[in-house]
């Protein structure tokens, strides 16, 4: 006859204080996302999984957290999601169900998504990857989740950039060259400025699923920076780059601002309280420090500030 294990879990923690997330991280799954027409997309996707604590409780039921991934995921992969987002929020309304003792359940995504593209110039075939971010919270008044990415492009300084437009004026002016051309010279030619490389994340948050399409997501989140950056890059696409990058300068505060434009163009059926949440971190090539700017906001106010409408 077999004894009944103790349920230490179960029993009062030595000090009664609530704790807002336990649970497990470093879960490593095959998720199998579907496409209509399309061989499915397979991602190593890296979990995380908490609930919240009551003060009376020592500890979580970490085997009940894993039972419940272990369910969801090898259910999402035999079955095809369709959205990463909606496997993290399954995950999330089953834990809360599963744990009598829980009021909020997370479930966070990230993995390594390769898009296949085209070099802008030579036009030959390469891929991009890109690191998408998913998650979704549970909670008894329902179920938010999130979706977004990580994207890496390149910026270039307007300051530095104007500091030698500055230098190439004075430079043609002393050579007795005419205002006229000069101007013409200037506008048709962008002037060399320090280059970084920029690192950008959009996600977008809603209640039930966020209704949004990744790959414009994606698409939002790279045109933000000075010039998309490519794997294979042949002279032609290196002169490509280099010659968008530096006649679309921009600091790190435009690129989180071109992010905002791009989101109320693409996404304005997104409810008001949807959140956008916008970074942009600048790894900077003539300083030790980089440079960073961010924004989360609701969907509401967003559209109300890009349009003009905020007094």
């Amino acid at each position: 006859m077999s004894k009944q294990l103790p349920d230490v879990q179960a029993t009062a923690p030595d000090v009664t204080v609530g704790l807002s997330q336990v649970g497990v991280t470093g879960v490593e799954k095959l998720v199998k996302i579907a496409r209509e027409g399309k061989r499915p997309i397979v991602l190593m996707a890296d979990f995380e999984v908490f609930v919240d604590l009551p003060s009376w409780r020592k500890g979580a039921d970490m085997s009940r957290n894993m039972e419940v991934i272990d369910e969801i995921l090898e259910e999402a992969t035999r079955e095809e999601a369709y959205r990463v987002e909606d496997v993290c929020g399954d995950a999330a309304e089953r834990l809360l169900e599963k744990h009598e003792y829980t009021t909020r359940a997370e479930v966070s995504m990230e993995a390594e998504f390769v898009k296949r593209e085209r070099t802008p110039a030579s036009d030959k075939e390469t891929q991009h990857t890109v690191d998408i971010i998913a998650s979704a919270t549970a909670t008894e008044e329902g179920t938010r989740e999130e979706i977004g990415a990580h994207v890496v492009g390149m910026t270039v300084c307007p300051c530095s950039q104007g500091m030698s437009a500055a230098r190439a004026k004075q430079t043609l002016e002393d050579l007795e060259v005419d205002g006229e051309t000069i101007t013409r010279f200037l506008e048709e030619v962008p002037q060399p400025g320090h280059s970084q490389r920029g690192h950008a994340t959009l996600t977008v948050e809603a209640a039930g699923d966020p209704e949004v399409d990744l790959n414009e997501i994606i698409d939002i989140a790279r045109d933000s920076m000075s010039a998309r950056i490519y794997n294979l890059a042949k002279r032609p696409d290196e002169d490509h780059m280099t010659y968008e990058a530096h006649a679309d300068a921009k600091f790190v505060e435009d690129c989180v601002r071109a992010m905002a434009e791009g989101v109320t163009d693409r996404f304005d059926h997104l409810a008001d309280d949807a959140v956008v949440s916008m970074r942009q971190s600048n790894d900077e090539s003539i300083h030790q420090h980089n440079a960073h700017a961010e924004r989360v906001v609701e969907m509401g106010t967003l559209r109300e500030e890009v349009n003009g409408d905020l007094e």
